[in-house]
């Protein structure tokens, strides 16, 4: 049972983390197309990784309060209400506007990673023999840093065959069955 659940959690992981770099991608790419400055495209993701380290801070100890798995899903959840939310932004809108609004929907993206990775990794704990940890928890970042990479070309091809809006509804639509899946079926 432990190890369903440890395979469980690490599939969810990987959605998120091919989801998650697609989404870095679309991003760039997009308002690079929109003709946004590269320091303005910069300021974009700086809510991301703000907002990640105080996750990082915070997300242990809501982790032993609320349990692994509520912030597995949690993390999750925060993910397809940030891709939903930046569909609704719109290139007509002034540029402060949409640089405000994809800030804030990275600052969820960005607590959405880290309670996601966080959630993952403790995972590992509650199956890991004696010597295997390690070896685990280097499986895990491994993968996780090879599918980021995949995450990227997902991106950049989900914006060349949909629009903006539709590569993020089917990342959101991705995550949507990884957390419908996991509700039903990790213990």
């Amino acid at each position: 049972m432990r190890l369903r659940n440890y395979a469980l959690v690490t599939a969810g992981y990987w959605v998120f983390t091919v989801t998650d770099g697609a989404l870095r991608m679309l991003v760039l790419l997009h308002f690079n197309q929109l003709g946004y400055s590269p320091v303005s495209i910069a300021f974009l993701f700086l809510a991301y990784e703000f907002m990640g380290i105080l996750t990082n801070l915070l997300g242990g100890w809501v982790g032993a309060r609320r349990g692994l798995n509520r912030t597995l899903i949690a993390g999750l959840g925060l993910q397809v209400i940030a891709l939903v939310a930046l569909s609704l932004e719109s290139p007509t809108w002034r540029r402060w506007l949409s640089v405000a609004f994809v800030m804030t929907m990275q600052a969820l993206s960005g607590i959405a990673k880290d309670l996601t990775k966080m959630s993952s990794k403790s995972a590992v704990k509650t199956v890991a023999g004696e010597g295997s940890l390690f070896r685990l928890v280097a499986v895990l970042t491994g993968s996780k840093n090879a599918l980021k990479g995949v995450g990227f070309f997902v991106g950049a091809a989900l914006l060349s065959g949909l629009s903006y809006d539709g590569a993020l509804w089917v990342l959101a639509g991705a995550l949507a069955v990884t957390v419908v899946g996991l509700l039903l079926f990790l213990n």
